[in-house]
């Protein structure tokens, strides 16, 4: 027997049956509200078709984000940890570094790294 399956197990089912459900609601209420026949089906295969497409692209993404942490997971570390620390030509590198020269620290009428005078 399987464990009955909590809501926030499957964030994307759950927003795929509430389109779902919205798909047969819709037609309904525009029945009621007399739009026609022709209107209505349009309205509900539009619907459908919206509802499939953004399963598909829900899907998608999961499988993407599972195969990103089994990635992760395999070099390991665990997704969403600390990131290595060169980053690349232009990121920030580890905690000290030292971003700039000395020139970026120049101020107008003052020599740079000139100790103070001594009295």
């Amino acid at each position: 027997m399987r464990p009955a399956r909590r809501s926030h197990d499957d964030p994307a089912g759950d927003v795929v049956r509430w389109a779902a459900f919205s798909c047969l609601l819709v037609p309904v209420v525009l029945v009621v509200y007399g739009t026609s026949f022709g209107g209505t089906v349009g309205a509900t295969l539009g619907l459908a078709a919206v509802t499939a497409a953004c399963r598909v692209l829900l899907r998608h993404s999961e499988k993407m984000e599972r195969a990103t942490a089994a990635r992760a997971f395999a070099r390991g570390r665990q997704p969403g940890g600390a990131a290595p620390t060169h980053r690349g030509r232009h990121s920030r590198g580890g905690a000290g570094s030292h971003r700039g020269c000395a020139a970026s620290e120049w101020i107008p009428g003052v020599a740079p790294s000139t100790p103070p005078p001594q009295d």
